[in-house]
């Protein structure tokens, strides 16, 4: 029966669970006197959304404190292992899969390296579904408690009604890939098992703002710097985030060409597939048939010498004026969207990190503007190189705590998944 607002006694008690899984999984352990004030439910509606859901293995006891003169009050948690998910970030060096449990601790990892073959379609389907077997096959894994496994792409992905997620990566060559039709034609997962996909600068900006660096902001911008940047954009209204093309802003007119095919863009002076062109044309000598992070590598220690020893001053000029082109992207970020937080991830963010940090941030102040530039901080991500497959996990996970607890239905019965409603519902603050 529907209620005035719309809303069945069903609704009401998946919003009350979902209340519920979602203050104990943020702010856990809690007891159950802690969490009518916290979640808003009277102590009945706690006592028994708590009995179901102890009665369904999700939430565990971890322990008790004392209570003012009272008996000790019994504390609750989640239960880490009532429940698995599989997170995938399609990278620019390598295909990484990791299977993680309830707390996001990983349990069995797989990756595939790209070879010569690149972004081809069928080899990145492959080695999706390759990689998802292999960590269902450890001796971690519980396939049963899977709740569903998300990818991190490079790219806009849209989301179809007919065909799932559609990727445009005009980058790497994909043009409105049907990823999740694919992945679900050539995968051996039930049709229970949902895919959730989106794009990998909004993943690493997920996982940040849940779990790393960017928790307690309220106004963020994630960087994710790799061979080329990108960025997710967070706010009180779009507090689930949102991926923005900030590579492909033009920062100089009839400038070099970006992978994308335009001229100018900010990914053809600031990512490391530049930034190393840049350093061979001047002459740098990066270690033959070097994949990109390796060649980073080398360019920093050129550079950057821990003997003490002279710099290599093409290697140290070329990492200087990338600084400053990274500086002045952020400088527009920083003017558009006057966020407090700005954090920098992806492999070659962290690789240069500290020491490219300082110029980085004097250049951003140089050309933002006063106001705003004097209330941001420019900080590394915390979640390192996994952080995008963490935040892809975290795809089922809010899907999972949007519906209260309850697992999916079959795919073909919904084409439209809470976890998009849940993200917005709830970041950790």
């Amino acid at each position: 029966m529907a209620g005035r607002n719309g809303r069945t006694v069903r609704d009401l008690r998946r919003g009350n669970r979902t209340a519920l899984l979602q203050r104990l999984y943020f702010d856990g352990p809690l007891s159950r006197f802690e969490l009518g004030p916290a979640t808003g439910l009277s102590s009945g509606s706690v006592s028994n959304v708590v009995a179901d859901l102890v009665a369904d293995g999700l939430i565990e006891e971890a322990g008790s404190v004392d209570s003012d003169g009272g008996r000790p009050r019994t504390l609750l948690r989640v239960a880490p292992h009532s429940g698995q998910m599989i997170g995938v970030d399609v990278g620019e060096t390598r295909v990484r899969v990791e299977l993680f449990d309830l707390a996001l601790t990983e349990l069995a990892r797989a990756e595939r390296p790209l070879t010569q073959d690149g972004y081809d379609v069928d080899g990145i389907v492959g080695h999706i579904r390759d990689g998802i077997a292999e960590v269902l096959a450890a001796p971690e894994a519980v396939p049963e408690r899977l709740l569903g496994v998300g990818v991190g792409v490079p790219g806009i992905v849209e989301h179809t009604a007919d065909r799932g997620a559609v990727v445009h990566g005009q980058t790497i060559g994909w043009d409105a890939v049907p990823l999740e039709e694919l992945l679900r034609s050539t995968s051996q997962l039930p049709q229970a098992v949902r895919y959730f996909i989106d794009n990998g600068a909004k993943t690493l900006g997920q996982a940040e703002m849940w779990f790393g660096a960017g928790r307690g902001a309220r106004n963020a911008v994630v960087v994710l710097f790799g061979s080329g940047v990108g960025a997710c954009l967070v706010t009180p209204e779009v507090e689930h985030g949102r991926a923005v093309e900030w590579g492909h802003l033009t920062v100089r007119v009839r400038g070099r060409r970006c992978r994308c095919g335009a001229p100018g863009c900010l990914e053809a002076y600031a990512g490391a597939e530049s930034l190393l062109a840049r350093w061979r044309e001047e002459g740098g000598r990066p270690p033959e048939d070097a994949d990109e992070e390796t060649a980073l590598t080398a360019m920093l220690a050129a550079a950057y010498p821990l003997d003490g020893g002279a710099p290599d001053p093409v290697a140290l000029a070329v990492l200087e004026e990338t600084a400053e082109y990274l500086g002045a992207g952020l400088s527009d970020l920083i003017n558009l969207f006057q966020p407090e937080r700005i954090l920098i991830g992806g492999w070659a963010g962290l690789q240069l990190g500290t020491r490219f940090l300082p110029a980085v941030r004097r250049h951003a102040s140089t050309y933002a503007l006063r106001h705003p530039a004097d209330k941001v901080t420019i900080e590394l991500g915390r979640l390192g190189p996994d952080a995008v497959t963490v935040g892809a996990a975290i795809l089922p996970l809010a899907d999972f705590f949007a519906r209260g607890g309850r697992r999916a239905e079959p795919v073909a019965e919904d084409r439209h998944p809470a976890w998009r409603a849940a993200l917005e519902e709830r970041a950790p603050r």
